[in-house]
C-alpha cells in the first residue's frame, strides 16, 4: 500500500468515483473528499449555481481546491470529471498522489446517470458521448493506474486495494 500519498480517482461523470473512494477510504481507513461536495461547501453553492456563473468560474475555483487538498496526504479525493481539462490540477495532484483512472463502460453510464444533477449534461444523454470522446485520452494520459468498473463495486474495491 502507498504510504503518506492520496489516491486521487478521476474519471467520467457517473463512474462511480465517489461509491467507490467511500469504500476504500472505508476499507483503508483513510479520510474521503468529493472535490465537488467540498466545493459546494467551501462555496456555500450548488455546483449548479457555481456553473449559472459559467464553467470559466467553476473550473478557477476547481482549481484552488485542488491545489490546497494536493496538501494532504493519506487521503481518497474523488474529482469531478473535468478536473483533466487543466493540467496544473494533475500536476498538483500527483506531487502528493496516485491518480486512479476509474474507466466504465461508456454504455453502462449512459443507461444509469441523472442528467439532472449534472450541469454539464443538462442538454441530454448524448453530450456524455462529446464529453468521453474529449477527456478519455486525458484520463488515459494522466493516470498511474486504470480500474475497469464493470462488476460488483466491493469486488473492483478489492483489486483496486491489491493494484496499489
Amino acid at each position: 500500500m502507498i504510504k503518506d500519498k492520496n489516491i486521487v480517482l478521476i474519471g467520467m461523470p457517473g463512474c462511480g468515483k465517489t461509491t467507490i473512494g467511500k469504500l476504500l477510504a472505508e476499507k483503508l481507513d483513510m479520510d474521503f473528499c468529493d472535490l465537488d461536495e467540498y466545493i459546494e461547501k467551501r462555496e456555500e453553492k450548488s455546483i449548479p449555481e457555481i456553473f449559472e456563473e459559467g464553467e470559466d468560474t467553476f473550473r478557477k475555483i476547481e482549481a484552488s481546491v485542488v491545489k490546497e487538498l494536493s496538501q494532504n496526504s493519506d487521503m481518497i479525493i474523488s474529482t469531478g470529471g473535468g478536473v483533466v481539462k487543466n493540467p496544473e490540477n494533475i500536476e498538483n495532484l500527483k506531487t502528493n498522489g496516485i491518480i486512479l483512472f476509474i474507466n466504465r463502460p461508456i454504455e453502462n453510464i449512459v443507461s444509469d446517470i441523472d442528467i439532472y444533477t449534472r450541469p454539464l449534461l443538462q442538454n441530454g444523454k448524448e453530450k456524455i458521448y462529446k464529453l468521453y470522446e474529449e477527456r478519455y485520452l486525458l484520463y488515459k494520459k494522466y493516470c498511474d493506474e486504470e480500474m475497469i468498473n464493470d462488476e460488483d463495486l466491493q469486488i473492483v474495491v478489492d483489486k483496486i486495494i491489491r493494484l496499489l
